[in-house]
């Protein structure tokens, strides 16, 4: 018997022996589970996501810059100097 079919029959088991109010329970709990699995995209701010396309656009249309190049001009603000 697979892992999911055994853990669907043990909790069946448990299921027939609760009261009304503990099976309410349980489904609130399995609701919240379910809630949860929402896609992190659409918890993102429009302005970050308006920001994020326009960087995959600007990847896609060739306009990147190697990382070398841009360590290099923001090496100043990388450095030990400018942390406090």
């Amino acid at each position: 018997m697979g892992a999911v079919k055994a853990l669907d029959k043990e909790i069946n088991h448990y299921l027939d022996h609760l009261n009304t109010h503990q099976k309410e329970v349980v489904l609130s709990v399995v609701n919240t589970f379910a809630q949860e699995e929402t896609d992190w995209w659409d918890t993102v701010e429009a302005s970050a996501k308006e920001s994020i396309e326009r960087g995959l656009m600007q990847a896609d249309a060739g306009e990147v810059r190697p990382h070398e190049e841009v360590m290099k001009k923001y090496k100043k603000w990388l450095s030990n100097e400018h942390t406090n």
